[in-house]
């Protein structure tokens, strides 16, 4: 029930939203999803953008009845707000075994560049703060 539900909640938040390729936004949390092993993980992968970028708040997931496992997957995977350094995003992600593996993955979704038909001096630079990240994650 939970998965389903969050996969619901995921299709209809990020629905009309589209990706830098232009592609339907939707396909990056679904592809960071299907590379996670457990329920929960999943849950959080498909769920990792829609606080972020959606009408979404915690408080809406934890009416919506996700456990407090889900909820602190979730807030590991999700800036608190533009102030927050990336850097000390990424170390408190790491303190989160649900948002540590997702964080991973989701990185690693977004450092293919074959959605991309350019790639500006803009995208080089996200690209090398996500491998930084990627190394503090791994480590």
């Amino acid at each position: 029930m939970d998965l389903q539900r969050a996969l619901e909640i995921a299709i209809e938040a990020h629905k009309g939203s589209k990706d830098k390729g232009g592609n339907d936004y939707i396909l990056h949390p679904l592809r960071v999803m299907l590379s996670m092993n457990t329920n929960d993980e999943m849950i959080v992968a498909i769920l990792h953008d829609v606080i972020e970028d959606t009408k979404w708040s915690f408080e809406d997931l934890e009416k919506e009845g996700f456990s407090k496992k889900i909820i602190l997957g979730l807030r590991s995977v999700t800036k608190k707000s533009d102030q927050e350094k990336y850097e000390d995003f990424i170390q408190r992600a790491k303190k989160n075994d649900l948002g540590r593996k997702v964080k991973i993955s989701d990185i690693k979704d977004n450092l293919d560049v074959s959605r991309l038909k350019l790639i500006t001096e803009k995208d080089k630079n996200r690209l090398k703060k996500y491998e930084n990240a990627l190394k503090i994650l791994k480590n």
